[in-house]
């Protein structure tokens, strides 16, 4: 049995349930690196990543390095004698890093390498109508994502299901295939397999232009697109309503029909907001207009007029 002494490296919640489970299974965490502090919302108010709130939890050595290159960095990640390194959600480590530990640096990706490479797997997924996606652990190696693969576990999607609940399932299997790969290295019995050379989807940054809706897209697009980035960072919108704002869309519904309504028109009712797209109607359950909070559509009525020409742009 191997002598493991694992550096972790995370920021977000995702890769605190990953760094939790190792901690929970007693195994030597000699380090965690995270990245520095920042400020974040409308105060700037510098804030700690999840990471690093959970290791001062657990007293772990910590480490915030702005260049993962610098020899004062460097230097401190040797000290430590670490034989393994886990990376979950973390930035592209330069090979003078990954090339420390002896038993090497292994990568958890939320998908099903190699397809959906890159930074947003678990959202374009569900935006592109996927039916199964999961979770890969694969050694690091010079390029993004294209690493030996060490283990992988499918899950399904389910119809309706949004990427917020989607990230939770993904985030508990890969907890829980980190903890198997782990165990397979400290055993010296783990076998890689190359990644296959086959024409794939990847998973690009989210920017603000890639998350703005194409009503003119098909029912099904527009559904998935809005469900693929709902709670965060949500599906956008301009809107015209006797003057042109900004919504961030949330919970909505698909209704498959045909019918006679130009495109992107808007159409309230006591209770119900609906726009009328190819091949239907996408009804909008939550939403927030820009300048008023994020609120259900009913409560939304109560106050808000939208005129008679109303549409989305």
């Amino acid at each position: 049995m191997r002598d493991l002494r694992i550096v972790f490296m995370g920021t977000p919640d995702f890769a605190v349930a990953i760094l939790k489970r190792l901690v929970e299974d007693n195994y030597t965490i000699v380090g965690v690196v995270t990245a520095p502090d920042k400020p974040a919302g409308r105060g700037r108010k510098i804030t700690e990543s999840a990471v690093k709130k959970y290791a001062k939890e657990q007293n772990l050595f910590l480490l915030q390095p702005t260049n993962l290159k610098s020899n004062d960095f460097i230097n401190k990640l040797k000290e430590v004698k670490a034989t393994l390194q886990v990376i979950v959600a973390f930035r592209m480590l330069p090979k003078i890093v990954w090339e420390i530990p002896i038993y090497g640096s292994f990568n958890l990706h939320a998908s099903l390498l190699p397809s959906y490479r890159g930074a947003a797997p678990i959202h374009w997924a569900i935006i592109n109508g996927e039916e199964k996606t999961g979770v890969t652990t694969f050694f690091i190696d010079e390029k993004i994502d294209t690493g030996e693969i060490i283990l992988q576990k499918e899950i399904l999607i389910h119809k309706d299901e949004i990427v917020g609940e989607l990230h939770d399932r993904l985030m508990i299997l890969g907890a829980s295939l980190v903890s198997e790969t782990v165990s397979n290295i400290r055993d010296n019995k783990v076998s890689t397999q190359k990644q296959p050379k086959i024409d794939i989807k990847i998973a690009p940054k989210l920017f603000p232009e890639n998350c703005k809706i194409n009503w003119e897209d098909s029912l099904d697009s527009i559904y998935n697109h809005i469900r693929g980035l709902n709670p965060f960072p949500a599906a956008w919108s301009e809107m015209n309503n006797d003057g042109i704002t900004t919504v961030k869309i949330y919970k909505v519904r698909k209704e498959k029909t045909d019918h006679t309504e130009i495109i992107k028109t808007i159409t309230t009712s006591k209770e119900e907001i609906k726009i009328a797209v190819k091949g239907g109607y996408i009804h909008i359950d939550q939403l927030k207009i820009s300048g008023k909070k994020k609120l259900d559509s009913k409560s939304l009525l109560n106050g808000y007029t939208f005129s008679s020409n109303a549409e989305m742009l």
